[in-house]
């Protein structure tokens, strides 16, 4: 490639590159980059790929930058492949795989859905095994266009990225794992062994958590990549749908044209509703994300807050009163049969609460967990106390009318614990 083309691009003397020529019409890649950014420690060419490994000059991260230009045959798409996982051997840094692949990931990334061919399986393999995660596409659904009249659309090109540093991902018991044999034996194997001194509360909150990091590692084993897997699974299963549906998707087909510009308007109004990007909170509009996040934990925590103010005497009042048995059963500890009778008519399949676990992994495993949930009630009735951490709450604002922009303009949805809730119901 012809340095005086590369330098038409920009930068001037600070411009640094590497480039892998095309053969013949196809292929050839470009990685540029500003030298006062990035300083290139190392690179590696393929047949098909360009790797850099990079590092930024302002904080000294290393990462690792790899191009690639996806071929067509089979037997060439593996020899990409085998580039590919070289590098990620040869290099652990974080890294980004972006380019033109000529190969979809998933059945809707083209708009003649057909079936999910090899090629697509084994490039879903490869984004797995790699650890790689999917960067989505802004501002469009494809990368290519072609065909008669250009009418058959596709997204060839992507960003995928792994070995960045995330932070742990959220923990979701799945219900799912109840019906694996000897689930239940090795949870309890996982419970009885975990050792941990303390009140009652922070008994089961260790527990807990050290129940989670054990159903990661298990799951991984067993299941492999979930996330991965259950995509696949569905678009299996939208495949199907299609096949099953042709003769009402031909008929939508022909109307979809005219009614493209309302389905945009939908989904623009539907994605401007559930787009938090600025509040008004006591005539103050805030915009920047962080000032929206502490706004409005700010506000719900002083409107959530015992005000030491004022407040109605009703006192004089006179209201319907309880009887002293009434009160007495009110103030009584929490029973075993009670607190088993309030977990047995709980919906088990609702979605799990911010700390992860669903009711149905309380009712399966109540058998050797109830000694350390009996204790837990038995500390909040005699000390009206317990462990922070096992009342975190998600709060969710919903929108009650179009355009909301005030505070007052949302509805506040709490998502529960499971352990919070169960107090809640007994």
């Amino acid at each position: 490639m012809s340095e005086g083309v590369v330098r038409s691009l920009g930068s001037g003397r600070f411009l640094d590159w590497r480039a892998l020529d095309a053969s013949g019409t196809a292929g050839g890649i470009l990685i540029c980059w500003d030298k006062r950014t990035l300083e290139i420690l190392d690179w590696e060419e393929g047949q098909f790929s360009l790797s850099c490994r990079l590092k930024n000059v302002e904080n000294g991260t290393v990462w690792v930058f790899t191009g690639v230009y996806g071929p067509f045959t089979k037997e060439e798409r593996e020899c990409l492949w085998e580039e590919i996982g070289a590098i990620r051997g040869l290099w652990e840094d974080p890294w980004c795989v972006g380019g033109d692949y000529n190969i979809t990931l998933f059945q809707r990334e083209r708009s003649r859905q057909g079936r999910i061919t090899s090629a697509m399986r084994r490039f879903a393999q490869i984004v797995d095994e790699l650890g790689l995660m999917d960067i989505p596409l802004q501002g469009g659904v494809f990368t290519w266009s072609g065909g008669p009249n250009n009418q058959s659309w596709a997204r060839l090109d992507r960003f995928l990225g792994g070995g960045l540093r995330r932070g742990p991902s959220p923990f979701r018991f799945e219900n799912m794992w109840l019906k694996v044999e000897g689930f239940q034996d090795l949870i309890r194997s996982w419970w009885w062994e975990i050792e941990v001194r303390g009140s009652a509360s922070f008994r089961l909150a260790t527990k807990l958590k050290e129940i989670k990091q054990k159903l990661k590692v298990w799951n991984k084993e067993v299941f492999g990549n979930l996330g991965c897997n259950k995509a696949v699974a569905l678009q299996q299963v939208e495949f199907w749908d299609l096949v099953e549906s042709e003769r009402i998707l031909t008929i939508w087909l022909k109307e979809r044209d005219r009614n493209m510009g309302h389905f945009r308007r939908m989904a623009n109004a539907n994605r401007r509703n559930n787009y938090l990007d600025r509040i008004k909170i006591d005539g103050v509009c805030l915009s920047e994300e962080q000032e929206v996040r502490e706004g409005i934990a700010n506000a719900y925590q002083q409107m959530l807050s015992e005000d030491s103010g004022w407040q109605v005497d009703i006192g004089r009042l006179r209201l319907d009163q309880i009887s002293h048995q009434e009160a007495e059963n009110l103030e009584a500890p929490f029973s075993e049969a009670e607190l088993h009778s309030t977990l047995m008519e709980m919906n088990g399949d609702k979605a799990s609460g911010s700390d992860g676990f669903i009711v149905a992994f309380w009712k399966s495993c109540w058998g050797f967990v109830k000694e350390e949930i009996l204790a837990m009630f038995k500390e909040f009735h005699e000390q009206n106390t317990f462990l922070k951490s096992l009342n975190n709450t998600f709060l969710v604002l919903i929108p009650k009318k179009g355009g909301a922009e005030d505070i007052g303009d949302f509805r506040p949805i709490s998502l529960l614990g499971g352990c919070i809730n169960y107090w809640l119901k007994s």
